[in-house]
């Protein structure tokens, strides 16, 4: 049987992404090759990049979003910026695909894979560990963090109902409250020219509504933050929702629509509203504009904020792996 493993490039991974025809699952969001490319072009420094796709008999059936260091590899991004990590593959060809994958990486010198944020879901979780396991290798698991994620009914009624009588009764009054403040309106944007318009005050709101977000971005973050709008919208998965009172921007967030599904990345308010509950009320108007959207679930992504549960999300748990090759 033909079986070859070629090292891609960036470019060659979006000529595959774009080919309707492959089988591919492309999941999650963070291993989209516009998104690996932003985050190379701004934090790639001097690891190498290792993208491996696998084929057998001349098809292929999955992709290794790697690079290497030394004779260590690990996935392209960093979990600072990406939430969650795993392999591209054809649903049904797991097995045979990490199989050939592990031989590779043994003939190139690789002795270790560091693997983090993981979910349950993944298939290096599901289906790698159990490989690497019966080919003598040591695989370890360490808990990384959590996420919370909620799938979303057809109408905003039905998710209020989801809520318990508290929560709900927490998200009505605080929405009336807010629009007794004056006039309300919320909306999201998604072209390059309506991100690129707004993205200042995106980010002077992140950097002030919270002294940890403003340590957290540094000068090449900032970059990477700048880059990922535009080239997100460009791909049409980027979107600014902003909720204006009296006519003024007063929060927004800044999320992924991909796949049918809603991936909440950061946010920001403006502090002179905060016994508004603006911060929250960003997110909740957010919520039902996906429910109204059709979209069939919302990501909360890292961290285990006590809003998140509050609005209806269930944790998940994220998982690092290391595979040890001998």
């Amino acid at each position: 049987m033909n079986d070859t493993v070629t090292n891609e490039s960036l470019t060659s991974l979006k000529a595959l992404y774009q080919d309707s025809g492959l089988p591919l699952k492309w999941e999650p969001l963070f291993v989209t090759p516009v998104f690996m490319e932003t985050w190379w072009g701004v934090f790639g420094g001097d690891s190498q990049l290792n993208c491996l796709s696998v084929r057998s008999g001349g098809n292929i059936i999955g992709i290794a979003p790697f690079m290497r260091r030394g004779a260590e590899v690990t996935f392209v991004g960093n979990p600072d910026v990406c939430d969650y990590f795993d392999c591209i593959t054809v649903p049904g060809r797991e097995n045979e695909f990490y199989g050939l994958l592990l031989d590779h990486l043994k003939k190139e010198g690789i002795t270790r894979l560091e693997m983090p944020s993981l979910r349950p879901d993944s298939t290096v979780l599901n289906f790698f560990a159990d490989t690497a396991v019966s080919r003598g290798c040591e695989v370890s698991f360490t808990p990384n963090d959590v996420s919370s994620e909620m799938p979303l009914p057809p109408t905003w009624d039905e998710y209020l109902g989801y809520l318990n009588t508290k929560q709900r009764h927490e998200v009505r009054r605080k929405l009336r409250r807010l629009e007794e403040a004056g006039t309300v309106r919320y909306y999201s944007v998604s072209t390059p020219v309506e991100v690129e318009e707004r993205y200042d005050t995106f980010l002077r709101m992140f950097t002030e509504s919270r002294d940890d977000k403003a340590e957290f971005l540094t000068g090449q973050r900032e970059t990477f933050f700048r880059s990922l709008g535009h080239n997100l919208s460009e791909a049409g998965m980027f979107r600014l929702g902003v909720l204006e009172l009296n006519a003024a921007p007063a929060a927004m967030i800044m999320y992924f629509d991909y796949h049918n599904r809603i991936y909440l990345y950061n946010s920001g308010f403006e502090k002179e509203y905060d016994s508004l509950s603006i911060g929250l009320l960003s997110k909740v108007l957010s919520i039902r504009e996906s429910i109204e959207s059709g979209r069939e679930a919302y990501d909360f992504l890292k961290g285990d904020e006590i809003y998140k549960s509050r609005l209806g999300g269930e944790n998940v748990r994220l998982t690092d792996c290391t595979i040890t090759v001998r």
